[in-house]
């Protein structure tokens, strides 16, 4: 072979070894999702705090709680089409310094209106990061690996509550002010946005450090997967039902849990930093796990079955952990029911392989987004509704109820959603 047909070891995909750029993507998008989700509950536990400061009722805790979701979810959609339309690197670069801005400026507010203005700017800019995430993992990841690389990034939801629990804490408790700690974990967010925007390429094959077999081994998957038929109307229906009804569990575990360890069960700063960190890590676990399972449990069964399975264990023990909590009185038990609820609950986090795996490529943006924007109803309508249940009742047990319901809702949508996407028989995996 002279020098002139010589082929680089990179630009022959039989016989290059392929990068694993696309596991980097992920695992970048996971960090990223931990900070965004950081920012977006650091409010839950500095809300003692601020409650005191600006002496609010539960009710109006619940409507600042709130005011993320009110356009978190209204964007969902807009968000979801705007990543189908400039790209999801685009889209997460810009929104990131934004809404970092907006977590910022939300420490240099006056009052809870101000507090509130603050929230509906940070919900805005969060609302395409998921939906951007997931059109990036359709397009970096073999249809196999898809569970695992979407829970992944996912779990950062959990870990960044657990992380911030942590991290807030500890901020606040270094600097003596929430009102600091936010201007730091927003800057922090800023520059790790552009960062993210450096690295992040929206296909393999315009990332220099990605070789021709990775790229090869990449589309060839997508090329098998590319006749997918489109969501059903009727998959949509049970898809936005489990959504949003999974949705009212986590978000309301999300944004009054701390609260609800602080009043109910006692614990002081210190106990509740770490009894939130230890309850979202074990759901962060769980969402890992599932997608693990996931992709394993595919190989021996028909897709349709493997996740029924996960979603109808996901749905009825996470409903057992909170049916169960409202009778315990011992403390370190509660917390221990928590993180069993949480840890199931999190098997959720397969909702986000739903639009890659159902939907047209060209149309993963808006699915994702569509399918979010019921998750992120559930976030408006559940902090206020426990707060109303909070003054109404003057305990926990009346919110804990609501949220059983809740899962118990999310179990049957997630078990009446057709995995297959069609009515033809699916192949028996081997």
């Amino acid at each position: 072979m002279t020098a002139s047909t010589r082929l680089e070891p990179d630009s022959d995909p039989s016989v290059a070894r392929p990068t694993r750029i696309r596991w980097a993507i992920v695992i970048l998008l996971f960090v990223f999702y931990t900070i965004n989700s950081v920012d977006r509950s650091a409010l839950s536990v500095a809300l003692p705090f601020i409650g005191d400061d600006f002496h609010i009722s539960g009710t109006v805790q619940g409507i600042i709680l709130s005011a993320f979701f009110w356009s978190y979810c209204l964007l969902q959609i807009p968000g979801g089409l705007t990543v189908d339309k400039f790209g999801p690197r685009t889209v997460i670069g810009i929104a990131s310094v934004i809404w970092g801005s907006f977590m910022a400026l939300a420490g240099f507010a006056a009052n809870a209106v101000m507090l509130v203005l603050s929230r509906i700017g940070l919900g805005a800019f969060e609302a395409p990061f998921m939906p951007a995430a997931s059109s990036l993992v359709s397009k970096w990841m073999p249809p196999r690996k898809r569970a695992s690389g979407v829970t992944l990034i996912d779990s950062g939801a959990p870990l960044g509550a657990a992380v911030g629990g942590l991290v807030v804490a500890w901020l606040i408790g270094t600097t003596g002010s929430w009102r600091v700690s936010f201007v730091i974990i927003g800057v922090c967010t800023v520059l790790f946005g552009l960062g993210a925007w450096l690295y992040l390429r929206n296909r393999p094959s315009e990332h220099r450090s990605v070789n021709a077999a990775e790229v090869a081994l990449i589309e060839q998957a997508e090329d098998e997967q590319s006749d997918r038929p489109g969501v059903s109307r009727a998959n949509v229906i049970a898809m936005v039902v489990g959504r949003l009804a999974w949705a009212m569990v986590f978000w309301g575990l999300v944004t009054w849990g701390p609260s609800y360890l602080s009043a109910a069960r006692g614990l002081d700063l210190s106990a509740l930093g770490f009894a939130t960190f230890l309850i979202f890590s074990c759901g962060a676990v769980g969402e890992i796990l599932s997608g693990f399972l996931a992709d394993r449990l595919q190989r021996r069964f028909r897709r349709n079955v493997a996740f029924k399975m996960l979603f109808g264990g996901s749905g009825a023990l996470s409903l057992v952990a909170l049916v169960a909590l409202p009778f315990v009185t011992d403390t370190a038990v509660a917390v221990a029911l928590l993180c069993i609820g949480v840890f199931f609950n999190l098997f959720g986090g397969l909702y986000w392989t739903i639009p890659s795996m159902l939907a047209k490529p060209s149309n993963v943006g808006i699915v994702g987004g569509v399918m979010n924007f019921a998750g992120t109803a559930a976030g408006i309508v559940v902090p206020i509704a426990a707060g109303v249940l909070l003054d109404l009742t003057g305990g926990y047990t009346a919110v804990l109820v609501f949220l059983a319901i809740a899962a118990a809702v999310y179990l049957v949508g997630s078990l009446s959603i057709n995995f297959a996407g069609t009515t033809r028989t699916e192949p028996a995996r081997a």
